[in-house]
């Protein structure tokens, strides 16, 4: 695998026991533990998105065979389980918080399992993780109007920057949905990159603002997990995925079309 070519992991939760509405993205402690060592067996350098999108934007050689670890959302288990293991290892990796999710001022209640607070947040930036965006409440941003999807990235962003006393630099689209116009208003916020799923390697060609992740999920077994960080078989492995995406994106941009088209006729 070339260094143009950069598998990007995004977990969710780690927990022994995740509730209903964080089963499937969730991986068990011991499960992370074991794809950790993988990574320290393979010779793979983690680093952080924003040294990724640094480097590729500055021309800068990547280290030795990258890869990215990412968590979405703010679970506990990022700080009670991941935490432990990326510091065994000197690992960095990378949190996108959902700021009305984390326990304290701004919690908004949606949180889906236990979520992080943000003492547990300051301990994870203190300790190597990047802390990055992941919108305010959750939404599919590509359906918010104007005003909202400012408002989503704008609280967000001063939320971290309050809390850590810095403003985050890099962003994750929630369900990975994103288009032109957020992306244009995600860089408009002050973002320098941000990430999307696709299930499939993030190249510099894609744009700082659309790399691509590979998901690792409760099922996720160790081979298949050794063929995502090498980048093999990629397309068998998410075939499912990929014509699951497709229909519903077609249901998405009809819905997109209808209320373009409502809000014409008001």
């Amino acid at each position: 695998m070339s260094d143009n070519r950069v598998p990007i992991l995004m977990y969710h939760a780690v927990a022994s026991e995740p509730n209903d509405a964080t089963r499937a993205l969730s991986v068990t402690p011991e499960a992370f533990a074991r794809q950790m060592e993988v990574i320290g067996d393979l010779g793979l350098t983690p680093v952080t998105t924003a040294d990724l999108a640094g480097r590729w934007r500055s021309g800068r050689p990547l280290p030795r065979r990258p890869v990215l670890v990412t968590f979405d959302d703010g679970y506990e288990g990022v700080h009670g389980h991941a935490l432990p293991v990326l510091t065994k290892h000197g690992f960095p990796a990378t949190l996108f918080v959902s700021t009305g999710w984390i326990k304290g001022a701004h919690d908004t209640g949606g949180g889906l399992d236990r979520m992080l607070d943000w003492d547990q947040v300051r301990e994870l930036a203190g300790s190597g993780v990047e802390i990055g965006g992941h919108s305010h409440s959750h939404p599919q941003l590509d359906q918010l109007g104007d005003a909202a999807l400012r408002i989503e990235l704008s609280r967000c962003r001063d939320v971290v920057a309050g809390e850590l006393g810095a403003r985050p630099v890099s962003f994750a689209y929630p369900y990975g949905y994103s288009s032109r116009r957020v992306r244009q208003e995600v860089r408009a916020a002050g973002f320098g990159q941000a990430l999307a799923v696709g299930n499939d390697l993030a190249r510099p060609a894609q744009g700082p603002y659309a790399l691509r992740r590979v998901t690792v999920r409760r099922s996720t077994g160790i081979e298949e997990f050794e063929r995502l960080v090498e980048g093999r078989a990629l397309i068998r492995t998410f075939a499912r995925d990929r014509a699951l995406t497709k229909g519903y994106a077609m249901v998405r941009r009809a819905r997109q079309v209808r209320r373009k088209a409502t809000r014409t006729r008001v």
